[in-house]
């Protein structure tokens, strides 16, 4: 259950509030030396400024390619080239496309909220197959099932707290 919330606050450090961070840019994939790699391993993402990233590209050759991934990202941004150096203004945010990450946030949660409901299916399905074969008892099955149950709640609350935060930051101006 916590691998589903660490998968839900990488998803959502993906999302743009309006301050520039590294965690903007990692999930780009850049088509380098034959393969597809992860932009931090051909360069390294600063925020010197709270509207503006540098990536600062360690081999000259790839400077148009990260140029080219980061254009094709789907995040709306325009880099600029300068030498070894890439400058990402991050512009401002409207009204509607901050909605839109709003939106996005909550389908994150929502498919975090299933992963964790998943592995409680899955305790579940365990607390009875040990109950049939005669393991445990019906009473055993009760008590776990209750704090199996217990669990999830608390971790659903944790994914609602993450989403409320991430909407906060978004929304804010």
């Amino acid at each position: 259950m916590s691998s589903a919330i660490d998968s839900f606050k990488h998803d959502l450090a993906g999302l743009r509030s309006g301050r520039a961070t590294a965690a903007l840019l990692e999930p780009i994939r850049v088509e380098a030396y034959g393969s597809v790699t992860p932009i931090t391993q051909v360069a390294s993402i600063a925020a010197p400024e709270p509207r503006m990233l540098t990536v600062q590209v360690w081999d000259k050759g790839l400077v148009s390619l990260v140029d080219k991934a980061i254009r094709e990202s789907g995040l709306g941004l325009n880099p600029m080239p300068d030498g070894q150096l890439i400058r990402v203004p991050i512009p401002q945010l409207t009204e509607e496309r901050r909605n839109e990450m709003v939106k996005a946030a909550g389908r994150y949660a929502e498919a975090a909220k299933v992963a964790v409901r998943n592995v409680r299916r899955d305790g579940m399905d365990k607390t009875k197959a040990a109950e049939k074969n005669g393991d445990i008892s019906q009473d055993d099955v009760k008590v776990w099932s209750d704090e199996i149950q217990k669990i999830t709640d608390q971790y659903v609350n944790k994914i609602d707290e993450v989403l409320v935060e991430k909407e906060r930051d978004i929304k804010q101006v």
